[in-house]
Formats: structure tokens, C-alpha cells, sequence
């Protein structure tokens, strides 16, 4: 246990991070009033291979994006975050399971809802020419589930009426499976439209889930490729 003086704080790494560390996880021990720079800058003597890394991630402390200057509590649960790959009523989830359609749609869907888009996400069989033997998508699932219903929360605001469900799979997938569904449901198919639009775009932005593509020559991290 750390004493008076000190906070211990939980790391968690996630794709390239956990690559370059060679870590999953790790307690660390910093001086009372510590604050995220300084973590960071601990990990970057620790691990040289990750330091190249740093200025790409981001860092959420207790499933909350956060700056340089936040502080650390003692007890605290910091995730760095890689670029992504790419409430309202409804479902949020991150699964490691085939996915349906069928089950965003019966989430939103209701007799009032004149209205229902739906977005499938599928996996290719080509990128920039290059053939895809396999994705291998991860996630910080307990956050990711979090943004995925803040996403839903947000579309509703700017899309009244709407609601939002999305799932999202993890693991070794092959060209042509579903990696994501979506479904909006409205009264009008404005909104729906609109709210599915919005999902899909802010789905790309803030959760932490990323995609390994593997190729017949060699394998990247999409956001940190060439």
C-alpha cells in the first residue's frame, strides 16, 4: 500500500500502447499531487518504445478524456488511449459475438417512430489496394459502452425526436462480417436520417476502439499507418 506521501494509480494500455509496453496493466506509485504530464513522463523513461507513441494518444482518467495538467488521484484508473478506429433510449454495446441488425432495430424501434435508418459496417476485403486477410478489433469496453450512449445522447439533442442504438464487435474478424450496426428511429425520417449520420461520423472520433488490419505483407494499426 502507498504510504501518506504517495497515490498509486492503475495504468491500462490498449493496441499499439500495450504493444510497445508489453503491458496490460501496471500499479504505479507517484508523489501526492501528481498530474497526467507527469505520469507520462515516467512512462516515456520506462518505456522507450512507447515515448515515439505518446504525442498520438490520448489519456482518460476514470473513462474521462482529460489534459496534460489533470491531476491524479490515489486510487485512479488511467487508460491511454490510441486513435480510434475509425442518454437516449436504445442499446449500447461492445461484444465479442457475430452481430444482427435485428437488434438495434428492436431497440429503437416503436409504433410513434415513423422513421428508421440503419448503418451496417462490414469488414473489406481490400484497403488502398492492399488485400485484408483479417481485422483484429479491441476496446476499452467499459468506456467505449459509455461513449457510445453519450453518442446516442447527443444525437437526440440535435436531432429531437430521435433515438439511437449501436453495437459494436471485438475480435479476429474475416472480410464481409459486421464489425458495427447502428439504427435511428424518429417520427419523420429527417431526424433519422440525421441522427444515423451523426452516429456514424462521432463513432469514429471519441471511442476507444481500434482495428488491426493484416495483410498478406505485413499488419497496422489503422490511425497510426502510413
Amino acid at each position: 500500500m502507498a504510504d501518506a506521501r504517495n497515490v498509486r494509480i492503475t495504468v491500462l494500455y490498449f493496441a499499439a500502447a500495450r504493444e510497445r509496453t508489453g503491458q496490460v496493466r501496471e500499479a504505479l506509485d507517484l508523489p501526492e499531487g501528481s498530474h497526467v504530464r507527469d505520469v507520462l513522463r515516467l512512462l516515456s523513461a520506462k518505456y522507450a518504445a512507447l515515448a515515439p507513441l505518446l504525442p498520438h494518444l490520448r489519456v482518460a482518467v476514470d473513462q474521462e478524456f482529460v489534459g496534460p495538467d489533470a491531476p491524479v488521484r490515489d486510487g485512479a484508473e488511467m487508460a491511454l488511449i490510441p486513435p480510434v478506429a475509425g442518454g437516449a433510449p436504445g442499446k449500447f454495446l461492445v461484444v465479442d459475438r457475430p452481430l444482427r441488425l435485428e437488434e438495434v432495430v428492436e431497440a429503437v424501434r416503436g409504433e410513434s417512430y415513423g422513421g428508421l435508418v440503419t448503418f451496417s459496417g462490414s469488414v473489406r476485403n481490400q484497403t488502398k489496394g492492399r488485400r485484408v486477410l483479417r481485422l483484429e478489433y479491441e476496446a476499452y469496453a467499459p468506456m467505449a459502452e459509455k461513449k457510445l450512449a453519450e453518442i446516442g445522447a447527443e444525437a437526440a439533442e440535435r436531432f429531437p425526436g430521435v433515438r439511437v442504438s449501436i453495437i459494436h464487435r471485438v475480435g479476429t474478424l474475416v472480410p464481409g462480417e459486421l464489425a458495427v450496426v447502428i439504427a435511428a428511429a424518429s417520427p419523420h425520417r429527417k431526424e433519422a436520417f440525421g441522427g444515423c449520420e451523426y452516429a456514424i461520423e462521432r463513432l469514429k472520433q471519441d471511442v476507444p476502439i481500434w482495428k488491426k488490419e493484416f495483410f498478406e505483407d505485413g499488419e497496422v494499426w489503422v490511425g497510426l499507418g502510413p
